[in-house]
Order: structure tokens, then sequence, then C-alpha cells
């Protein structure tokens, strides 16, 4: 064998080796490659697994934002219709507003019911219904106390006569300085509505229950008969004594009612018992008949109430129980002053004023102002009137 044959056959050798050593390689990174695809039934449960997780928190993060969603639809609901309440924001530089320790953790509103039917506006006119309520931040019980509208009082520099001309002299900064200034409290915030405003939504929640009696039965008719004519609507009669579902009108009428046993304080008290039915009724109301409410009632309410406070206590709505209703002064009398006529006059206002700041606030410790002595010092010179003389 020559030289050049045996450098052939080492040379042919050695590229065998390299293709054999290269096919071994080729064939150790495909059974590495198979490797990598395998997966055991463990790992593909697993993976099976993590899949539904994600398409449930898909789900959760899709429903999360459903509900967000009709959130902001319903809070952009609740402010447009808040937008056609009457804002009416008040100079509290021009008013009286004493600075009391008992009211803190209640809410303290004054509310008026307009006789406008000469005008037809919020802002002036003599206040037939005036009423303060408390509600009590905490336990949310609410409570109202009317003052009786001919009470003896001083209705703003000094001018002393029936508390339902404060708000005809001086719209609702003066009948809520009457308010401040007479009985001594720190009340802000206030709420005026007139006879359309409650037939309106007494009608929207479907009627309130009301027991007529047979001296009311005599005069309740009447009263439907000149509310008609006010609110435009058609009136239905009442025949028959009992309880019975009376529509706005009717209710209206009912608390309008004055020419009975109790006259002024009897009224005062029907009126309280029309808003306590009002308001347990709209407490069991749906969405709809809310709406409706809104839709009927807010167009025909004043008030300095921000959006921003109505929506806190509209929040809480279901929450507040009715509590006492009460009329002020709790002891009086009544008694003929010159051309003012018959008028209501606490027997005394200091010991009247005692009552009034347990029951609203339950503060036991009252002590009353200078002012309040002063105005308590003048009624008694003008009436003869003193504690133990009322009833």
């Amino acid at each position: 064998m020559s030289r050049e044959d045996v450098r052939r056959g080492g040379s042919q050798s050695r590229g065998n080796g390299n293709r054999s050593s290269q096919s071994q390689r080729n064939g150790s990174r495909s059974v590495q490659s198979q490797g990598n695809h395998y997966r055991s039934p463990q790992n593909q449960g697993k993976r099976r697994v993590n899949k539904k997780k994600k398409r449930k928190r898909k789900i959760i993060l899709f429903a999360l934002e459903i509900i967000v969603l009709l959130i902001l639809l319903l809070l952009v609901f609740v402010w447009l219709k808040l937008g056609k309440i009457d804002v009416n924001k008040l100079n509290e530089s021009k008013m009286i507003i004493n600075d009391l320790k008992s009211d803190d953790g209640y809410t303290s509103i004054a509310i008026f019911g307009l006789d406008n039917r000469s005008n037809g506006k919020l802002s002036r006119g003599n206040s037939d219904v005036i009423m303060i309520a408390s509600i009590n931040d905490e336990t949310k019980e609410v409570k109202l106390c009317s003052v009786f509208r001919d009470t003896y009082l001083d209705r703003g520099n000094e001018s002393y006569g029936k508390a339902n001309a404060a708000y005809s002299k001086g719209g609702p900064e003066q009948a809520i300085s009457m308010l401040n200034k007479n009985l001594d409290l720190g009340i802000k915030k206030y709420v005026t509505v007139d006879f359309n405003a409650v037939t309106s939504c007494v009608d929207a929640i479907g009627g309130v229950e009301l027991d007529i009696t047979e001296d009311e039965l005599q005069w309740i008719n009447s009263y439907i008969e000149t509310t008609a004519d006010v609110t435009g609507a058609t009136p239905k009669f009442i025949s028959k004594t009992g309880k019975q579902l009376c529509d706005g009108t009717q209710a209206t009428a009912y608390a309008r009612i004055r020419y009975t046993t109790g006259d002024d304080f009897k009224r005062a008290e029907r009126q309280r018992i029309v808003i306590e039915q009002m308001f347990s009724k709209a407490k069991t109301s749906n969405i709809a008949k809310i709406n409706k409410v809104i839709d009927s009632l807010f167009d025909e309410v004043s008030t300095n109430l921000t959006q921003r406070e109505i929506l806190a206590l509209a929040s809480a709505a279901f929450e507040y129980q009715m509590g006492e209703t009460a009329g002020f002064p709790f002891e009086k009398d009544t008694d003929t002053l010159g051309k003012m006529g018959s008028c209501v006059i606490p027997c005394d206002l200091v010991s009247n004023l005692t009552q009034l700041h347990e029951y609203l606030y339950n503060d036991k410790e009252y002590q009353p102002s200078a002012t309040v002595q002063g105005i308590n010092d003048k009624i008694i010179n003008d009436t003869g009137k003193r504690q133990g003389d009322g009833y």
C-alpha cells in the first residue's frame, strides 16, 4: 500500500468520525428539544387552573367596573335632579346665629310653609308653618317642633308681634334670625315649601292615611276647595269620618284646618301628622316613586342646603327614625293684643326654652342668654303673663 493510500484512508476515517460525532450531537439536541416540549399531567393541570383563575379575575374586574359605572350614573342622575332645587345662599353676616355647644352632633333645620297665593314666590309671604327639625347625627332620630305662628315674639329690630310675619318682612334670613334670637338657637339651614309642594309630594307617594274626625269633617271640604283653586287640582271631597287614604289636595286641606277645638295648636299638630305620614310612606317607596317625588317637589322648594349637604342627608334617608313631635310654647296662653288680634303668649319664655333645649338637644343644663332674658321681661311687661299663668 502506498503512502498516498494510507493518507486517504486516515482522512476518510477522520471524516467518518467527525460525521458520527456531529450526528450524536444532533441526536442529543433532538432529545433535549423533545424534553423541552414535554409536560407532565400535573403541570398541564396547573396550567388549566391558572387559566381559569385569570378568566375569573377578568369576570370579577368586569363586574366591579359595571358596579362603579352604575354608581357613577346614579350620582350623576341625583346631581342633575338636585340642580332643579332653588338653592338660595343666605348672607349669614346679616343674620343672628348663636354659637351653641349643646347642638354639637345635631343637624338643625328651620322649615317654613308659605301661604303665597298672592305672589307665588318662596322669598316672601307669611309662614303658616314654622317648624324646627332636630336630627341626631348618630342615632338618626328626627324630632319636629312646631312654633305656633301667632306666638308673640321679637320679629326683628325689637318689633314685637306674631312670629309668622318675620318671613314676610325679611324672608328666610329674618325668619331664621327670629328663631335664633328668641329661642337661643344656632340654626343656619332652612327649607321653604308652599301648598303646591305638599300636594305634589303626597300625590307622588300615592297618598297618606289620615284619621278624619267629625269636627274636622265639617271644615275639610271648604279647605279642599280653596286648596284646589291654588294648586289647579280637581277637588275630591270627603264624605265620611275615620281612617282613609287622602290625596295631596285632601292632605294639604287637612293640615290647614284651623277652626276646630284646639284652634291653631291643633292645626300645628295636624301639620306634623301629615309630615310624619309622608315620611313613613316615602321610606317604603320604590325608586320610581322617589324619582316622581323629586320631579314634583324640587321645583317648589327653596333652601340654602348645598347639593353636597342634600346628598349627605339623602344617603342616610332610610336610617332616619321619626321621634317625638311637639309644639312651642309648651306652657302658653292666648290674649288679644290690640290691632294684632289673638296672640299665643309663652308663660314664660325662659321656662319654655328650658324645655325646648332639653327636647331638641337633650340639654339639661341650658342657661338663657341676656338677650332672651330681655325678651322675656318685655313679653311679661306687654302681656302680664308669667310662668304658671298658662296651660
